[in-house]
């Protein structure tokens, strides 16, 4: 392992102010907001989160009408399931008034 240098204190001052100047001039050539170049960078950013919102609104529209969809089929499932009980009640009210009057025409036919 390599031993670390040691370095007095000017030195390391010496080193800090290098990085400092270091990192002001990377800094300095990093380019302005006023750029053309920016300024195509967020005209493009721009557009793709436009285009990723009209994605995102197509597809809740595709699920807002599924869902609807849905709730119709559902409604008009249930309706033919009422219905078919409304029909079957009425088919087993006329079934026990058939049974009823048969039963009372059969003790009226015994009484004679």
């Amino acid at each position: 392992m390599k031993k670390p240098k040691e370095d007095d204190f000017a030195e390391r001052r010496k080193t800090a102010l290098a990085a400092k100047t270091q990192l002001f001039e990377k800094f300095k050539a990093a380019p302005r907001p006023d750029d053309p170049a920016v300024a195509a960078k967020a005209a493009e950013r721009a557009a793709l989160a436009a285009a990723r919102e009209a994605r995102r609104a197509e597809r809740d529209l595709v699920k807002q009408q599924a869902a609807e969809a849905q709730r119709e089929r559902d409604a008009i499932a249930r309706a033919a399931t009422e219905a078919e009980q409304a029909a079957r009640a009425m088919a087993d009210s006329a079934e026990g008034k058939a049974e009823r009057d048969r039963r009372y025409a059969a003790r009226k036919a015994r009484k004679r």
